[in-house]
């Protein structure tokens, strides 16, 4: 059940990472100054550590780098302070409990955990609260700056005007796609079973069986089972509505709840612990099978709905409304959108392999025959029919294909121009003393220390 949970990227480290990071010997001596806030050699050093770890590949020299993103940091975090800019505890409380239980996740538990760090896992969590609150507010106060940026269409046209045709990207091969999915049926039989089986679990927890171990021998979440069903520390947003209803409303520790049933399947909870908003809970997920027949029935009812768009007795937007069963598609006829850039153009290798597959032969205007295809977030079997809308060929960009393209590239730019300009005349305003071992670095922005 990795899905109803949203962690943040940007806060994971690798498995590898933590091992190693854990074991860095870490040498404190102040390296420079910004207002009050000093910068420590060991908070370099750290994240250099992390850097090298990770295969980061930097032209140049990457601690000075590195130490040029503190300088910068903590201008932003002076800003924050006199702007009042503040993130909420519970908040941060969530991305560190998010943090951790990816870690856990990674090492196999919270023993592990402690064992890699060698500290107890409350100092642990004191120390990513630091690193995320720090992160956050600098995100914040980017985001501050920036707001006001604005780019108009007479923007877009002058920026294209002034480019050069050889300075225009070339825009790959792009693809419009549109579907149609369909679950197959799950019959009522099997979803008693799968009831029957849940009930019997909740009756031998009450007898004095352990939730945990049922977890790990018969869930079929792979993101908790192993962890006899602990799904960690999360607010109410943590988790799809269904299973957070259920689950916020258990009082007791050790309580198990009724069935509930979710986009992923059918579960029983377990409450292990509640602080404010925030439960920590167990579960046990049991996915009801799909037979033969209602794959069959799946396939089948695509086969004729392909006949009749065929015979154009209905339009593909048309069936796509009706019968689709994709919620983020099917209210505007089946078309796709591309989660990277919220267009509706996709390149080769941002199209799932199955798909990609059957668009290879199909010109614009064309639909495949049915196929099955893993929903991968909710690990269910799909049938569906895509169509390929339109293909767009390699091409210098352009202000009537690439429109949305070039905005998202001028408003980027813009935007790192209006940060750039903040960071300039913070540099001037602000005191910012750096020692003479790190005053040779060649950086970005030159005011420093002056």
């Amino acid at each position: 059940m990795n899905s109803p949970i949203r962690f943040i990227s940007t806060l994971i480290l690798s498995f590898s990472s933590l091992a190693t990071l854990a074991q860095v010997k870490l040498v404190d001596e102040v390296v420079a100054t910004v207002g009050d806030d000093a910068i420590l050699n060991s908070d370099i050093e750290y994240q250099y550590g992390q850097a090298m770890i990770e295969g980061v590949n930097f032209n140049g020299d990457l601690k000075c780098h590195i130490f040029e993103q503190l300088l910068v940091q903590k201008l932003m975090l002076n800003q924050a302070l006199i702007d009042s800019v503040e993130v909420k505890n519970s908040e941060v409380a969530s991305q560190v409990d998010a943090r951790i239980n990816y870690f856990m996740q990674q090492v196999g538990g919270q023993d592990k955990l402690e064992e890699y760090f060698g500290k107890p896992i409350t100092q642990i969590k004191r120390d990513q609260t630091d690193a995320v609150r720090t992160q956050m507010i600098t995100q914040r106060m980017q985001s501050q700056i920036t707001k006001d940026v604005k780019v108009t269409p007479a923007d877009i046209r002058r920026h294209f005007a002034s480019m050069s045709e050889d300075s225009l990207p070339l825009i790959p091969t792009q693809y419009e796609i549109q579907q149609i999915v369909v679950y197959p049926e799950i019959e009522q039989a099997e979803i008693d079973r799968v009831k029957a089986r849940l009930r019997e679990f909740q009756k031998q927890v009450a007898d004095g069986r352990d939730f945990a171990t049922l977890a790990v021998l018969y869930s079929e979440d792979p993101g908790s089972a192993t962890r006899g069903g602990d799904l960690g520390w999360y607010s109410k947003a943590g988790f799809v509505p269904e299973f957070s209803a259920v689950a916020f409303n258990l009082q007791e520790k050790g309580k198990v709840s009724k069935i509930v049933e979710t986009e992923f399947g059918f579960h029983i909870i377990q409450l292990i612990e509640r602080r404010g908003d925030r439960i920590n809970c167990r579960h046990i997920l049991l996915k009801p099978k799909v037979s033969a027949d209602s794959r069959k029935k799946a396939s089948q009812f695509l086969d004729t709905l392909s006949v009749l768009i065929k015979e154009k007795k209905i339009s593909f937007e048309e069936a796509a409304a009706r019968y689709s069963m994709d919620k983020d598609t099917r209210s505007n006829g089946g078309l796709m959108i591309n989660p990277e850039d919220g267009t509706v153009k996709f390149q080769l290798s941002q199209i799932p392999a199955d798909i990609a597959k059957s668009l290879q032969n199909l010109k614009e205007g064309e639909y495949s025959k049915p196929f099955a295809m893993m929903d991968e977030r909710k690990g269910k079997e799909t049938f569906r029919i895509v169509r390929l809308r339109k293909r767009h060929e390699p091409h210098r960009a352009n202000l009537h294909d690439d429109y949305d393209m070039l905005k998202n590239v001028i408003e980027e730019r813009k935007r790192k121009e209006t940060l750039d300009e903040w960071i300039m005349r913070k540099q001037r305003e602000l005191y910012v003393n750096i020692t003479p071992a790190w005053q040779g670095c060649d950086f970005q922005y030159k005011g420093w220390g002056k």
